[in-house]
């Protein structure tokens, strides 16, 4: 007899989701992952999009990237006409960091970091939120 293949059925990722896939791994891929998050929540209606940032991702083991997931919550929520959900609020950085830290990069980091990022003290440039 055979077994019936078990149909998978794709569900977009989740900013709680992509919490646990940034735990332990290389800034680089952690980088590949937000890009595939982003293409994917820009693939979603509009009214789909808020319950990907709604519920609280637990920490990732970095400060840095926890305060960064509540600046893109938020950052993503606006863009939608929306508030940024309750749990971004508490997040922020004592000591500002700058994801990449050349001269020309952090230079346009802190000209050009969307208001959610900067706020929190997370300098990134928008183009590097961007997905081709």
């Amino acid at each position: 007899m055979q077994q019936p293949i078990a149909s998978s059925r794709y569900e977009p990722m989740t900013l709680e989701r992509l919490a646990v896939l940034l735990t332990d791994i290389d800034d680089p891929m952690r980088w590949r992952l937000i890009a595939e998050f982003l293409e994917e929540y820009h693939w979603e209606p509009a009214e789909v999009r808020g319950a990907l940032l709604a519920t609280e991702p637990a920490g990732t083991g970095d400060e840095h990237w926890d305060v960064l997931l509540a600046a893109l919550a938020e950052h993503l929520a606006a863009q939608d006409g929306h508030a940024a959900p309750d749990w971004a609020d508490q997040r922020e950085l004592r000591q500002f960091w700058f994801p990449f830290n050349t001269r020309s990069a952090r230079a346009d980091a802190v000209v050009h970091a969307p208001a959610a990022f900067r706020r929190r003290g997370v300098f990134v440039a928008a183009q590097e939120l961007k997905v081709a």
